[in-house]
């Protein structure tokens, strides 16, 4: 499933991401790399997404979203 797919306060494992080398760049340089855990904060299908990971809540944009891969985190 896609980030943009995740449910409020869910936590999912990035399996991947598939976006343009410059944005996986910088996202990497956030420290959003395969393997990270990300925690969606809110969802509400409409604007940006609120996610948190590494500590820090971040928004992410509806497209940049639909372009990570996840799955759910097991405890």
């Amino acid at each position: 499933m896609n980030l943009k797919q995740g449910q409020n306060r869910h936590t999912y494992t990035v399996k991947e991401i598939q976006i343009e080398n410059n944005l996986e760049r910088r996202l990497e340089a956030l420290g959003l790399t395969s393997g990270a855990k990300i925690t969606v904060l809110n969802n509400d299908k409409r604007g940006s997404m609120t996610v948190k990971f590494r500590g820090t809540r971040f928004a992410v944009g509806r497209r940049i979203a639909d372009h990570i891969v996840v799955e759910e985190a097991t405890k």
